[in-house]
């Protein structure tokens, strides 16, 4: 249990430049604290139209104080891979990223200004409180540190680990959409692997198009 019963943990799934279901789920529901942690998952850029506008946010709870921890996404990787390969540019184009440039208004992601640049390279893998590891995606349940391998945990799936590094931990993580009668299964059954990824983009898909967020001490979930 967290030392600081005032202190709140939250996690937030992909947010894919839902920016008005973001402000919604962080002023309304939650109604974030300066005492608070709140670990974003990643993926806060590509195929919704306000991408610009979730970063800017991002960056707004960061400088007003507030404990915002922004993990990597698969898609802040790809946005930067394109950065120096023009043939993964184009992967990255096929994901969402024409919608990026778009909402940034620029045409290429190297007319992007300096400091969006620098918050996406300055973003971790994961990060670890208490019994809790958040990351993107999933870990290498093979190698004796899954820390170590970056790849996996911004690309890879899995619902359960076998790693003895595991013993005792709970991972949260985002990366593929899940309905949200999904998380609110997974926390019924008290699982050790949570996805909180409830699809905010795909609002035509019955069952998704949910911004969803997690208080980990409560096991409560609020989404917009």
């Amino acid at each position: 249990m967290n030392g600081n019963m005032s202190e709140r943990l939250f996690a937030v799934g992909d947010i894919h430049g839902c920016s008005d279901p973001l402000i919604e789920l962080i002023e309304q529901k939650i109604k974030l604290r300066k005492g608070d942690r709140l670990v974003l998952l990643g993926d806060y850029v590509d195929r919704g139209k306000n991408s610009k506008e979730v970063v800017d946010y991002i960056l707004d709870l960061k400088q007003k104080g507030f404990g915002v921890i922004p993990l990597i996404g698969n898609h802040e990787a790809m946005l930067l891979d394109s950065l120096d390969n023009e043939q993964l540019q184009n992967n990255w184009f096929l994901n969402g990223g024409y919608e990026t440039l778009y909402s940034f208004g620029v045409e290429s992601v190297k007319e992007l200004d300096n400091k969006y640049l620098t918050f996406f390279k300055s973003l971790p893998f994961y990060y670890i409180q208490d019994q809790f590891i958040f990351v993107h995606a999933g870990l290498n349940d093979e190698i004796a540190d899954p820390l170590t391998d970056n790849f996996q945990m911004i690309w890879s799936r899995r619902e359960s680990y076998t790693n003895t590094f595991f013993k005792g931990k709970i991972i949260i993580h985002g990366h593929t959409p899940v309905p949200l009668s999904v998380c609110h299964e997974s926390l019924r059954s008290h699982n050790r692997v949570i996805n909180i990824d409830t699809g905010c983009v795909y609002d035509e898909w019955g069952g998704y198009g949910h911004l969803t967020a997690l208080e980990l001490f409560s096991r409560e979930l609020f989404s917009v």
